[in-house]
């Protein structure tokens, strides 16, 4: 087999490092090499999502604030080991999901004066025409899927939020939750019927 010339082996190495993944990747290597300013454009890239998800998770704005801010000093820390087998947001998605199970566990006596719902996270215009009979609507249905959620197993929960909320692949999930993509395939299925059923009862 021929090999490309040197001048076009470079520009298609060129090419692939222009694109976003391409940028990702040489931000991660100059982090893994301790460049602050890489990291920090990581994190810039990452931290909206992942708080968002935290937020949904904890319902509790203080909590999600410090468990992503978390997230991304043990990213940082573990970063050196990190060898690209899942994708650099797979990888936060998981260690979030950690931290924010570890910090429900342990505020469980806590007085929840401080709780938020889903519709007080800052989130993105559904429709800029959007009536105010419609967003009463939209926030009243939201608030009764915040409900539905939070009666549902953690494991049911985590793999529908993952999946539908924050739009990961189920092999990318099954690397999340550390299991088979059969494995989510089936939790997304129980989950989905299970939320099905309550929300057809739930008045």
């Amino acid at each position: 087999m021929t090999a490309l010339p040197a001048s076009l082996d470079l520009l298609i190495t060129e090419a692939e490092a222009a694109t976003p993944e391409g940028v990702e990747q040489q931000k991660i290597r100059a982090a893994q090499a301790g460049d602050m300013a890489a990291f920090e454009w990581i994190v810039q890239q990452h931290e909206e999502r992942l708080f968002g998800f935290c937020c949904r998770w904890l319902r509790c704005m203080e909590d999600a604030r410090e468990v992503c801010q978390d997230a991304f000093v043990r990213a940082w820390q573990a970063l050196p080991e990190f060898e690209g087998r899942a994708k650099l947001s797979t990888w936060l998605y998981q260690i979030a999901l950690n931290l924010c199970r570890d910090r429900a566990k342990t505020r469980a006596a806590r007085q929840r004066d401080s709780t938020i719902a889903l519709e007080d996270v800052e989130q993105p215009p559904l429709c800029p025409q959007q009536t105010p009979s419609a967003s009463a609507e939209l926030n009243s249905e939201m608030q009764k899927l915040e409900r539905g959620l939070a009666v549902m197993p953690e494991k049911l929960r985590a793999v529908l939020m993952l999946t539908t909320m924050e739009g990961l692949s189920h092999e990318e999930c099954a690397q999340v939750m550390n299991c088979s993509t059969r494995g989510v395939e089936g939790r997304v299925y129980r989950a989905r019927q299970m939320l099905l059923k309550w929300w057809d009862e739930e008045r």
